[in-house]
């Protein structure tokens, strides 16, 4: 059952998380399951490796980790290692980027 708000999932449905998305070796997964001009939820999984280069997004970003060890520069700041079952806030505005420093799956939420 879908839904506009909603995308690419199945309502009253339950999904362990990490496993909406699978790993691929030299590239990066994602699957998104709303977007809107207010708010975006997206999972992510990076290979060992890969990453996104620097950015800034639109909103505030609210990054969980769900397995493995993500390494996460913001403005200045020395890289961050955020691991299974930890989170950052990216502030609005702010440079950011984001390095798999072992294979990594995210839970990713842009509040705009």
């Amino acid at each position: 059952m879908m839904n506009e708000r909603f995308k690419n999932i199945d309502l009253r449905t339950v999904h362990a998380l990490a496993n909406l998305v699978d790993y691929a070796e030299g590239r990066v997964e994602s699957r998104t399951l709303a977007q809107n001009d207010v708010l975006s939820i997206t999972v992510f999984s990076f290979p060992e490796g890969e990453g996104l280069s620097t950015h800034v997004a639109g909103g505030d970003a609210l990054l969980y980790v769900m397995d493995g060890k993500a390494g996460i520069t913001i403005g200045d700041d020395p890289q961050k290692a955020v691991s299974a079952g930890e989170m950052i806030i990216m502030p609005k505005g702010i440079p950011h980027s984001v390095d798999a420093l072992e294979a990594f799956k995210m839970f990713l939420v842009v509040i705009q």
